[in-house]
């Protein structure tokens, strides 16, 4: 049986992330849906490899201004109850750390993340990564670890870069899926919303040395890390 990945988007920009290639090589159906639009979530088939929620601009708590959002969480509860591989990217991770009852939100220090920080690995994070690497971040929420949650990884900034919930449930705050040209178009939007006014956030040029350094990197992560977290499901 052919194997699917549902990918629940936030936005309608062009599909060039890391994911949708990964799907592409691995002969996987990348099957896209958006709630915000009015796209519905199914049911978990035989036929699905895992779930993937991607950051957004919604606040993991605004179910009332936002009630697609309630949709989203009828699927992480879905995935986590049928132990189906479940990975929340930023906002995504946020909403799966409150609907497992953590506090998500803005912290009270301010501080953004728009740019490319390096990512530290816990004691208990060295076997999903195994050395310190700069990430594409873009951010100014966070959440609190669920209880039961294994800690993996920290930034400078923000304590809570990432975490596990048994074998088949990650939440990261920064976003390995990001290619050169997607963190490009981010850049563009970050200067007619005035984000690199806001403090903790990179400048352009800096932002854009880091990124030529180190987006090798962050993809050879994120391919292993796909290859391990889905690869058993498919």
């Amino acid at each position: 049986m052919d194997k699917r990945l549902l990918c629940v988007r936030h936005g309608d920009g062009p599909m060039d992330d890391r994911i949708t290639t990964w799907c592409a090589v691995n002969n996987i159906r990348l099957d896209a849906r958006r709630p915000w639009q009015g796209d519905a979530l199914g049911d978990i088939t035989d036929d699905l490899a895992g779930v993937v929620v991607y950051g957004g601009i919604y606040n993991a708590y605004d179910t009332d201004l936002h009630p697609f959002l309630n949709e989203e969480y009828r699927m992480i509860d879905a995935a986590m109850k049928a132990d189906v591989p479940l990975l929340g990217l930023c906002q995504g991770a946020q909403m799966i750390a409150h609907h497992m009852g953590a506090w998500a939100g803005a912290p009270e220090h301010g501080n953004h993340e728009f740019g490319w920080y390096e990512v530290t690995p816990t004691e208990a994070g060295r076997d999903v990564l195994p050395e310190p690497v700069h990430f594409a971040q873009a951010h100014f929420h966070t959440f609190d670890l669920p209880d039961g949650a294994r800690h993996l990884a920290r930034s400078a900034l923000f304590e809570n870069q990432a975490f596990a919930v048994g074998e088949t449930v990650v939440g990261l705050q920064f976003h390995p899926e990001q290619t050169i040209a997607g963190f490009q178009r981010w850049q563009d939007r970050a200067e007619t919303w005035g984000r690199y006014e806001e403090p903790g956030v990179q400048p352009r040029d800096q932002s854009t040395e880091l990124m030529l350094e180190h987006d090798a990197a962050q993809g050879a992560w994120m391919n292993g890390f796909l290859d391990r977290f889905f690869g058993s499901a498919t």
